[in-house]
């Protein structure tokens, strides 16, 4: 029923599941901190003396993989090709034979796999507790929204324009303020083009 409802009840729906998975982890896991002992990676690299954590550029590098391996996945692919033309307009998809409802599911297998790598990577150097993923998400979403939806590409760049903005406001004027920064972008960005830096629809 919600994948028929419209696109507002999907999110809403979305969202409360999210909210339900979290209150769950709280209920089994307990709130708590944790953090991973003995990470796999460690140390720092001194690059012209600046000092870069071996896990922040280890994880770095993997999602860059992972970005990689998937925009060629979307874009080269008669796999990724009927996921655009569902995520596009389902009707005509449809219409085309192209099963959404099996596509909707790729959508979220791709998605959950995408969170279990840069889950994995963020453990080794970051606390691990059930909200964590609330502030991710809210930049995941201006990554997207800035970036344009439906253009994997802007998704990237946009997400690097935040890490310079948030990295550069805290250091030249408050770091308490990180997230004014990036959301005073993101909303001079709606504004102004609507559909985002590189958005196709």
């Amino acid at each position: 029923k919600i994948l028929n409802s419209t696109m507002l009840v999907q999110i809403c729906a979305t969202f409360g599941l999210a909210v339900a998975i979290r209150a769950l982890a709280q209920l089994f896991f307990t709130p708590d901190f944790r953090t991973i002992k003995n990470p796999i990676i460690q140390g720092k690299f001194e690059i012209a003396g600046i000092f870069i954590g071996q896990p922040q550029l280890y994880a770095s590098l993997v999602c860059l993989i992972a970005f990689i391996l998937l925009y060629l996945f979307v874009t080269k692919t008669e796999t990724g090709t009927a996921l655009q033309a569902t995520a596009q307009d389902r009707q005509a998809a449809e219409i085309l034979g192209i099963p959404s409802n099996k596509m909707f599911a790729l959508g979220w297998a791709i998605g959950l796999s995408c969170v279990a790598v840069a889950g994995s990577m963020l453990s080794n150097f970051y606390y691990v507790f059930p909200d964590v993923g609330v502030n991710f998400s809210l930049f995941a979403f201006v990554a997207v929204a800035l970036g344009g939806f439906g253009s994997i590409s802007g998704s990237l760049i946009a997400g690097i324009i935040i890490g310079i903005v948030e990295s550069v406001g805290g250091l030249l004027i408050d770091p308490s303020f990180k997230l004014l920064y990036v959301f005073a972008v993101y909303l001079f960005v709606v504004i102004v083009r609507p559909q985002g830096i590189f958005g196709r629809y």
